[in-house]
């Protein structure tokens, strides 16, 4: 029970570090990625032509307009999505995990000493991420139900108030539910995605064949000629082209559930083919209908081309199936949201929240309480705020490209202190990416008065809580180092001089194992006894994923009277102390066993003061201190019995 944490345990994670499962795991794999994964960018055929198509039609629409628009869409999708992320970012992985935490903690890894901009980078993404959080339910949901008004039998009925009340009756099921766990409803996810797929990629088929040249698209040239000669409009064209590829980053933030080959299988086997032929079918239905509006002389408009293109019988269906895939989308980014807010607490960017296991078998399936109720009230503003999907699309793009931005940046630390590229090699392979990345992000970044400003907000908002309780906790550290006394000095001094003994052990938490913990001052100084066994133990998160149990605990026995034990978990687990404590401390040829009926666990309290004059400013004192009162028990946090727990502390202002 001696062994440390190494990087030896890089290499322990399965089929998700990039080794290949089995036929038959592979097979199964798959089919949950495509229901998990790719349920966000599966859903965007249902805004994201249409929006697109609508920056450029101020002025009418011509063939041309609709010819690169759909080129930019289709070059979109093959050079963020494809190139960037499935094939180059998917390799930048931390033993299997992705995402823009786990890059993160990575980097920080890679840079040691320097890791300072790594973890500003990974709070800058994380707070980004939750803006992303709120928009895609509401809007992916709201496009879906709108989709009732082209079916021309309810068009007079489901006007926009019922479709947003609808919307909202669906979004507040949803977000009901996700206490009582996923873990049985998402085994129909990939079924349900696959037929998605099947039919929207069939729907495509369809309308290409009224119009097979179509296909010409894919030579980029028409969508870099649209650019070339339609000026800041054609910014605006971009900006909202990139809905095509929103939920790219679940490819990355996944891979530690599913594996990096199935995510790949599936793109390129089912959901790139069908997203790009539902692009094509839709372009060719808008050349169509443009062609039958100019010889009957009418006006053409921009119009909900994804769900017109099917049969007026079958778009009943086709909106039940819509609801269904949106619903898996949300959720899908909903998990996303629990699983980086864990991250995020093991990292020490946000304070300790309340985490639920929603299943025996997966460790993964989590439930935050405060997130959900946090992301239902954000999502239900913005479809009251916002009242149709078209008007809340401005708002979706800038906290996607910021997010990319911010991976793109963390990449290129890996790249180069990870992997050890030389500096010209790793700026050659990322700079493309950063450039694009760029490119629509400035292009969103027009939209920020339409409704950009929205996720900004929630970002900033976020971002100001991460930066507070990092300083925060940083100044109590700061005093508790001042106020600490050296543990090999006290044992010293206390086996020169033993106070009265009393039988059973205690366990003192603290950040600190070479320090004496002030509860164990406390203890001493107020009760005037010690305990016949005495554990220094300090809980540690790795940059890794998960520890394996062999390197959980670290212990060193200092005397007779005291050891300290570390327990390091990867920044994907939860803490359970009990369960991880170690039974048997070596003392020399003796085995000193630990009797958990007899263990009481000491944990120090300290209560904040706010003061203007030192520390943090005084409104930001309080928002701390909010943020501490409200933080999880850490009993709680740390599955410690409430019974045996002693809390010691004292007065510290911030």
């Amino acid at each position: 029970m001696t062994a440390t944490t190494t990087d030896s345990t890089d290499n322990q994670h399965g089929a998700a570090d990039g080794h290949a499962p089995r036929h038959p795991a592979l097979a199964a794999l798959t089919v949950g990625a495509i229901g998990v994964v790719f349920g966000d960018i599966g859903t965007s055929p249902l805004y994201a032509f249409r929006e697109a198509l609508s920056q450029s039609a101020a002025d009418g629409i011509d063939p041309s307009e609709i010819l690169g628009v759909l080129s930019l869409a289709l070059w979109t999708l093959f050079l963020v999505v494809t190139v960037k992320y499935v094939i180059f970012l998917m390799r930048a992985d931390n033993q299997g995990e992705g995402g823009v935490l786990a890059l993160a903690a990575l980097a920080r890894r890679s840079l040691g000493i320097r890791s300072r901009l790594a973890l500003i980078l990974g709070a800058a993404g994380a707070s980004l991420f939750y803006g992303d959080a709120i928009i895609t339910p509401a809007l992916s949901v709201l496009s879906a139900m709108e989709g009732l008004r082209t079916i021309p039998a309810a068009a007079s009925i489901f006007d926009e108030g019922l479709i947003r009340l609808c919307t909202i009756v669906i979004l507040i099921g949803l977000f009901l539910i996700q206490s009582r766990g996923t873990a049985q409803v998402s085994k129909l996810f990939g079924p349900i995605c696959i037929l998605w797929f099947f039919v929207i990629g069939g729907l495509g088929i369809w309308h290409i064949a009224d119009e097979p040249s179509i296909a010409r698209v894919i030579w980029p040239g028409y969508g870099i000629s649209f650019l070339a000669t339609h000026g800041v409009t054609g910014l605006f064209v971009l900006g909202a082209v990139f809905l095509t590829v929103t939920g790219a980053e679940a490819l990355t933030a996944d891979m530690g559930h599913f594996g990096r080959l199935p995510i790949r299988i599936g793109w390129f086997s089912l959901v790139l083919p069908a997203l790009m032929l539902n692009y094509l079918g839709q372009g060719a239905f808008a050349l169509s209908a443009l062609e039958r509006a100019a010889a009957s002389g009418q006006t053409f408009t921009n119009q909900d081309w994804f769900f017109l293109m099917a049969p007026e019988s079958f778009r009943p269906a086709l909106i039940v199936l819509a609801g269904m895939a949106t619903v898996i989308a949300a959720q899908a980014v909903i998990t996303g949201a629990f699983s980086l807010t864990q991250q995020a607490i093991q990292l020490g960017f946000l304070p300790r929240l309340r985490v639920r296991q929603t299943s025996a078998d997966f460790q993964g399936q989590i439930y935050l309480p405060a997130i959900n109720w946090l992301l239902l009230f954000g999502v239900l503003v913005l479809v009251i705020q916002f009242k149709t999907s078209s008007a809340m699309a401005a708002a979706y793009g800038i906290a996607v490209t910021g997010t990319m931005v911010v991976t793109t940046c963390l990449a290129y630390l890996v790249v180069r202190h990870r992997w050890g590229w030389g500096r010209p090699l790793a700026l050659a392979a990322i700079l493309p990416f950063l450039a694009l990345d760029l490119i629509f992000f400035g292009a969103n970044i027009l939209r920020v008065i339409e409704g950009g400003w929205v996720p900004l907000l929630v970002g900033a908002a976020v971002g100001l809580i991460i930066y507070t309780w990092v300083r925060g906790r940083g100044i109590v550290s700061a005093f508790e180092k001042r106020q600490a006394i050296p543990l090999a000095d006290l044992a010293a001094a206390l086996a020169k001089r033993p106070p009265e003994r009393v039988p059973g052990t205690a366990v003192f938490l603290t950040a600190n194992p070479a320090s004496a913990p002030g509860a164990l001052l406390h203890n001493l100084k107020h009760n005037k006894v010690l305990h016949a066994q005495n554990l220094i133990m300090t809980i540690r998160t790795a940059d890794r994923p998960v520890v394996q149990p062999e390197y959980r605990a670290h212990v060193e026995r200092l005397d007779d009277n005291f050891a300290t034990v570390v327990l390091t978990y990867g920044f994907m687990e939860t803490p359970d102390v009990p369960r991880d404590l170690p039974r048997d401390l070596g003392v020399e040829q003796r085995q000193m066993g630990l009797d958990p009926m007899k263990t009481s666990f000491f944990i120090g309290r300290n209560t904040l003061k706010p003061e203007a004059e030192k520390g943090m400013p005084l409104w930001q004192d309080r928002l701390f201190m909010f943020l501490q009162r409200n933080a999880s028990d850490p009993t709680d946090f740390l599955r410690i019995p409430p019974g045996k727990v002693l809390e010691l502390g004292e007065q510290v202002t911030v």
